[in-house]
């Protein structure tokens, strides 16, 4: 009788396998299909001329990446507007990322362009497939890996979020698994994550809300050797650039240029009603019609202080998950961000959704609202645009990814300022 009990058991684990294996081969043939879409602007897009400048498609990596670092390369400084608009085709000026980042992917720029372009979207690709894995890593031990990361991975390429960075060819998929891996890493190995925080810093927008909350959440060694990392990386190219524009003086007045002209652009600026920011100060000023002066610095300052209190007590209370979702809100929400930089945010959704899911009889509403408010810019396809744009017109539509993420941050946070007791976010899915 057991025998056969225990004949019947192997049977049907081995038939469980089976399946889960099949739809795993399911979802990576639609992830494959999907992948192929969303890869084809990278080897379709003209090449860039000045006649092809309001191209869209590998935009990003025409005019931030691309084009500066062979300007690096070619002796000037691709930091000042004017220099970048007068020797190449390109329709936006090169914003300060860190200065590593000429260096880092100057390997996509030395071959020519089509090659280029086809080799960092396929690059961009690997990346978004090591988020799915970091996410997929939180579900254990409800769901097989493989399956896991499949769906993650397919899910980010069907999204307006995943296809984004191909179609546009940004960087946010290095950043995200950085930011993702130095929440991750922190405590166990804080070396990597010191790595991870540096690769976060591509962007400063994202390295300093990240090194300043991982600071106060205890992880002082990662916060300061991650940013020393990306300063000495920087440097490297940071002295060039210094002789090559006569000293420190005139390459300090290139940066002044260079934020001054970020913020006047219709793309960038917080006070225009065009540009698709989530920023806390950029939502505020496009809801209201109303900016107060030092509006950016003041919300910056803000949020990071009042998230700062927050996940610090989400840490004292046992429940990392949603200190590490806070975070990730307070990041995007604090300082100038597009709705791609929700990337950021992958691993710790996963989590707290699943806690919060399996654990539904002890939820939260808020911090369940903010987990669904947050899916917003993945659910942003062009059709969902169009809709909104013939509903309610242009602004709207704009809007409403950077009010669906502030709201997420002021509820995730108003959960961690009134939850006494909880089970979400205690386990380390």
């Amino acid at each position: 009788m057991l025998k056969t009990v225990a004949l019947r058991t192997v049977a049907l684990k081995t038939a469980l396998k089976d399946k889960v294996w099949v739809l795993t081969a399911l979802v990576v043939a639609v992830g494959a299909v999907a992948s192929w879409r969303a890869l084809r602007p990278s080897w379709q897009v003209p090449l860039p001329t000045w006649a092809t400048r309001p191209e869209e498609r590998m935009q990003d990596f025409r005019d931030a990446l691309y084009f500066p670092i062979r300007e690096f390369l070619a002796g000037g400084n691709p930091y000042h507007p004017a220099t970048m608009v007068e020797h190449w085709p390109v329709r936006q000026s090169f914003n300060l990322y860190q200065p590593y980042h000429l260096l880092l992917h100057a390997p996509f720029a030395l071959p020519g362009y089509r090659v280029g372009a086809v080799a960092f979207a396929l690059a961009s690709l690997v990346l978004l497939i090591a988020l799915a894995v970091l996410a997929a890593g939180r579900l254990r031990p409800h769901v097989p890996l493989a399956l896991g990361t499949a769906v993650i991975a397919t899910l980010l390429v069907l999204s307006q979020v995943g296809k984004a960075q191909l179609y546009v060819g940004q960087v946010n998929p290095l950043i995200a698994l950085g930011a993702a891996g130095a929440l991750l890493a922190r405590r166990d190995a804080p070396r990597w994550a010191a790595v991870a925080l540096a690769l976060a810093w591509l962007k400063p927008q994202f390295g300093l809300p990240l090194a300043v909350l991982l600071f106060v959440r205890g992880s002082q060694r990662v916060a300061v050797t991650g940013t020393a990392v990306a300063a000495v990386a920087s440097m490297v190219v940071v002295v060039p650039l210094v002789v090559r524009g006569g000293g420190v003086g005139p390459f300090l007045d290139v940066i002044a240029a260079n934020l001054a002209h970020a913020g006047e652009t219709a793309y960038g600026a917080v006070d225009s009603m065009t540009a698709q920011r989530v920023d806390l100060a950029a939502v505020f000023y496009r809801v209201t019609g109303w900016l107060p002066g030092g509006a950016e610095p003041v919300a910056l300052v803000g949020v990071l202080v009042v998230s700062a209190l927050l996940v610090r007590r989400l840490d004292r209370m046992g429940q990392p998950a949603a200190a590490d979702l806070l975070t990730c809100l307070a990041v995007v929400a604090a300082v100038v961000h597009q709705p791609g930089d929700v990337l950021i945010a992958v691993p710790s959704l996963v989590a707290v959704g699943v806690v919060w899911w399996r654990r539904r009889c002890e939820r939260d509403w808020r911090l369940g609202l903010s987990v669904v408010l947050l899916l917003v810019p993945f659910a942003h396809l062009h059709f969902v645009s169009l809709a909104i744009r013939e509903v309610t017109g242009a602004r709207v539509d704009v809007t409403v990814d950077g009010v669906a993420v502030v709201v997420a941050w002021a509820l995730a946070a108003v959960f961690a300022a009134t939850r006494r007791c909880s089970a979400v976010g205690t386990v380390r899915t």
